[in-house]
């Protein structure tokens, strides 16, 4: 059993679930589904549905995160670790990016402060 994680911590799983369903609403034509096998703590992320491939993503990237290495857990873009495989850590800064500026643009001006720092 995982220890129980911050608020912060599900602030940004919740953050990377919200990007990811965005871009894979806007890139994806497939049928999207809510995440399931989630971890009991992450049950809110259900409601981000997502593509077969994208929920691929989050379930490797919340693994990522749930299995961090580090005590204090760094925002993964300043770590100096990157526990993601090269091909991932693309996806993300892609996903990131994208779904930023979408969502920045939709009126979404809280999000300026995650995607700046």
């Amino acid at each position: 059993m995982s220890p129980p994680l911050t608020n912060k911590e599900k602030k940004d799983l919740r953050v990377l679930a919200l990007f990811t369903a965005v871009y894979c609403r806007d890139h994806h034509t497939a049928e999207r589904k809510p995440l399931s096998s989630l971890p009991k703590q992450l049950s809110s992320l259900e409601k981000y549905p997502c593509c077969a491939s994208c929920q691929d993503f989050l379930h490797y990237a919340i693994e990522r995160r749930l299995n961090c290495p580090l005590e204090e857990k760094p925002v993964c873009k300043n770590c100096q670790v990157h526990c993601y495989r090269p091909g991932y850590r693309e996806k993300v800064r892609e996903i990131m990016r994208y779904s930023g500026k979408a969502l920045i643009k939709r009126g979404r001006l809280d999000l300026l402060w995650h995607y700046f720092f």
